[in-house]
């Protein structure tokens, strides 16, 4: 079991401060997301080497560790000249990874093209459906899949709001369909309510394949009457959720922690919150207490 902090909310630091920052919050583990001085959103890794030497003797000088690294790329984009790029990118980024000594990475099914190439606001852009964006993911997942493999990296992929796939079970199907030991799920609390009503029976059916789970808090907004959240002008086609402190939302954390505990999850345990960057220090410490207080709850004797 690893309890990991996802630094967003620090991204400001350099990357060892990063580390200290990490340690003095209490965690042993670092769930690395994008950030422009390493991997940064869509476009080619930026950690050379000397960076990563940096990083991996910051790490070490502090005790911390990397849990998982987090890169998002355009690799579902039915332009086939951004999926190829993402494709690249994506390769540089397994490289990284084995690199840095860090054997699990996560990402997203993805949301289609740059909205720049696109006319409407949909997940895959413009004239483009969600089969296009699933056929181009399947091509890139086709060749992916061996270079995890040979490296011996695991990939955790979560379905997220406004991607083409942002529900559980296609997600699970999809998953279970490729049929690698070095692909797996990736279960993010606060996208609960898009997934469905009935946490428990969807944890249980994603089961063993669950190794790793996003803990932040948010409301149900398909809740009273649809009205949890006021949308102007009414119908407007929007995604929303949010990434909060647990307890501020309507997540059942003692379901979500026992039922992960029922289908013998052992993984990685990544404190999420995006919503507060003016009180993250304290956001970070009191979610690393609270994970920590259903670890020991709901599986006596793992330290986290």
């Amino acid at each position: 079991m690893k309890i990991a902090l996802d630094p967003h909310m620090h991204r400001h630091l350099n990357l060892r401060d990063l580390c200290r920052k990490a340690a003095e919050l209490g965690y042993e583990h670092i769930e690395l997301s994008p950030r422009d001085d390493f991997l940064p959103w869509w476009v080619r890794p930026r950690a050379h080497k000397e960076r990563i030497a940096e990083f991996k003797a910051a790490l070490k000088d502090h005790g911390v560790q990397l849990a998982s690294i987090l890169p998002m790329y355009r690799w579902a984009s039915p332009h086939e000249d951004e999926r190829q790029a993402a494709v690249r990118y994506w390769k540089e980024a397994i490289a990284i990874s084995a690199e840095m000594g860090c054997d699990t990475m996560n990402s997203e099914f993805g949301r289609g093209p740059s909205p720049d190439r696109s006319h409407r606001a949909s997940c895959c852009g413009g004239m483009h459906t969600h089969e296009h964006s699933e056929a181009a993911w399947w091509r890139s997942i086709e060749e992916l899949v061996p270079v995890f493999e040979r490296e011996g990296v695991t990939l955790n992929m979560e379905p997220h709001p406004e991607d083409w796939c942002e529900t559980l079970h296609p997600a699970i199907d999809m998953l279970k369909t490729i049929g690698s030991t070095n692909v797996k799920f990736l279960y993010c609390a606060p996208h609960t309510f898009y997934f469905g009503d009935d946490m428990a029976r969807m944890i249980r059916d994603a089961g063993p394949l669950i190794a790793h789970v996003h803990v932040a808090d948010t409301y149900n907004h398909k809740a009273s009457s649809g009205l949890r959240y006021i949308i102007n002008p009414p119908g407007a086609k929007v995604t929303i959720h949010q990434h909060m402190d647990m307890y501020q939302g309507e997540i059942n954390w003692d379901v979500f922690f026992s039922s992960l505990a029922a289908v013998g999850f052992d993984g990685i345990i990544t404190a999420c919150v995006f919503g507060w960057e003016e009180r993250a220090d304290d956001s970070g410490r009191f979610m690393r207490s609270e994970i920590q207080k259903y670890v020991d709850k709901y599986w006596p004797g793992k330290l986290g």
